[in-house]
């Protein structure tokens, strides 16, 4: 009997294996640190009647053999997909991607359904495998569910009752051989929809819409400056001529959560919740962990932890809300263009930049040619030599404020964002409380 390989023993690998498992399937685990090794996996492809591989491993030599002998590749998401058909299970999958912002409106948009009285709970990128959420939890009413762009190449069937595309911007160029093809595979989130689903539309992004015609399904728009279904106008937020609440209200503050507050209302419109019932959520809603987090004051110097700032567009939100402050940023090197960033740094009058990891070198030499003073930078390689030196060198009494928010990934000196913004915070409260 031929078996089902699963490469990546993952959050998404196990949830897979569980799944498998659970229907039957004799499963070949391929991990190079906790399972066979890709190099021995290669003997056992002509027993192999599937492949399923994680999102964040790369095309390797294994995936491509396996492409080669016709082997079917797909990932997690299709796979718990196609068993929730195969079940019919009755929950509804509302997907939702993007380059920035898309964990806080999975996680606000599972939040809200709660609060309104269904059953509802995330998985995805968010760090939960929609495998083993179903199988953990088969009546679910609605899975809000956060794809990266990774878990959205090998999808075939996949097909959400509600999609979205919060906004794209450069990122992963060390995957994509363009940018064009990273948005492209971000738009296979709506791919297989049909006239019974809903695509939300940011008509604010570029990139959105260059690819709109794609769209096929049912579509409601949002926008943070122009007319569309749900609009802002006078500081008030309204979906068509509905009146739903004032920006002063929203609990989720700033421009970048404002877009997300965006699309948890035009959800909550397809749905059908009622009117008072969002305007009462978003008055109550708590921002997530990593995400501008302001955890800690020392005296009158107050810190926040960025560390999902994994991209230039998502520090920028952050240094727009803090201006003059003192940054902390850099890490693994994505080979994406870092101009944008110097620029941000100078523009904002960022009082201090302190570099670590492997691209501060490029951050370094790129603010210099703009004209960034170099009095104005430090190299210190890692959170704990940084903070130590600022302990010496600020006084609790004055005013500041420090910002890790690091525009790159973490894989140079941590295992993600949220043990890169986990150590962080322990090291503030070690060195500072």
């Amino acid at each position: 009997m031929k078996k089902v390989m699963v490469y990546g023993n993952g959050v998404s690998g196990k949830g897979a294996k569980k799944l498998l498992e659970h229907l039957g399937e004799e499963v070949i685990l391929v991990d190079d640190k906790t399972a066979i090794s890709s190099s021995e996996a290669l003997k056992h492809l002509d027993d192999t009647k599937l492949f399923i591989k994680s999102p964040g491993i790369p095309y390797t030599k294994l995936v491509n053999e396996a492409k080669v002998k016709g082997i079917k590749i797909i990932d997690e998401i299709e796979l718990a997909y196609n068993y929730i058909v195969d079940k019919s299970l009755p929950v509804k999958i509302i997907a939702i991607t993007g380059t920035n912002g898309k964990s806080t409106t999975t996680a606000k948009i599972s939040d809200m359904l709660n609060f309104a009285g269904y059953k509802a709970t995330f998985a995805g990128n968010i760090g939960v495998s929609l495998a083993e959420t179903i199988l953990n939890n088969p009546t679910l009413d609605y899975i809000a569910l956060e794809l990266s762009s990774f878990q959205l190449e090998n999808i075939e069937n996949f097909k959400p009752y509600i999609s979205m595309i919060i906004n794209m911007g450069p990122d992963h160029i060390e995957r994509y051989k363009s940018f064009d093809e990273y948005y492209d595979t971000k738009f296979n989130i709506q791919k297989e929809q049909d006239r019974n689903c809903y695509f939300i539309e940011n008509i604010d992004d570029v990139e959105i819409e260059k690819r709109k015609s794609w769209i096929k399904t049912n579509k409601v728009t949002i926008s943070k400056f122009n007319l569309a279904d749900v609009y802002v106008k006078d500081e008030k937020i309204f979906f068509k001529d509905e009146y739903i609440t004032d920006r002063e209200n929203l609990s989720l503050k700033g421009i970048h959560n404002l877009e997300n507050v965006l699309f948890m209302i035009a959800t909550a419109k397809i749905i059908g919740i009622d009117n008072a019932k969002i305007k009462d959520f978003l008055s109550v809603a708590t921002p997530l962990e990593h995400r501008t987090e302001e955890f800690f004051n020392y005296g009158k110097i107050k810190f926040i932890n960025d560390s999902k700032a994994t991209n230039v567009d998502s520090t920028r939100f952050a240094l727009e809300t803090n201006k003059n402050c003192i940054l902390i940023c850099g890490g693994y090197d994505k080979g994406v263009d870092l101009k944008p960033l110097a620029q941000l740094i100078k523009e904002n009058n960022i009082k201090e930049t302190y570099l670590i990891g492997v691209i501060a070198e490029k951050i370094k030499t790129l603010l210099l040619e703009i004209g960034y003073d170099e009095k104005k930078i430090f190299m210190l390689d890692n959170l704990e030599k940084t903070l130590l030196f600022l302990k010496e060198k600020l006084d609790k009494n004055i005013e500041e404020v420090v910002l890790l928010s690091p525009a790159t990934s973490s894989y140079d000196q941590f295992n993600s964002f949220e043990h890169r913004g986990k150590v962080f915070k322990e090291l503030v409260l070690k060195i500072f409380g």
